[in-house]
């Protein structure tokens, strides 16, 4: 049986979201959800093109590096994936702003994917 820290570790979450079909790896540039990958197939989106379907909040014991977010993301599209943030003081604001906006729009969802 595995304890609450170890299925909840980063590593995990990212192993179970990819195995629900969340497979592409985001960045936020200039404003806009950007896939990582292949620059010639790069696929970008508005806040209004993406929701975010689920979240998960990852906190260190004693070191703020270790804080951050994981978010899984469905564009408008029907492309599945994750962007990681930190938050607090290494915060990257611009995927912040970013979605931030997504949520203002209401296109977050209720927690809780299959």
């Amino acid at each position: 049986m595995q304890d609450k820290e170890e299925e909840r570790s980063l590593v995990n979450v990212e192993n179970k979201l990819t195995k629900d079909g969340f497979t592409a790896d985001f960045n936020v540039v200039d404003g806009r959800l950007h896939t990582i990958g292949d620059d010639a197939n790069t696929t970008t989106y508005g806040p209004e093109d993406v929701t975010i379907v689920d979240f998960y909040r990852f906190e260190g014991e004693s070191d703020p590096d270790d804080m951050s977010i994981l978010y899984a993301i469905e564009a408008s599209d029907g492309v599945k994936g994750t962007i990681s943030t930190a938050y607090g003081v290494y915060a990257d604001t611009e995927t912040d702003e970013f979605l931030k906006k997504v949520e203002d729009l209401g296109k977050n969802l209720v927690k809780g994917h299959k």
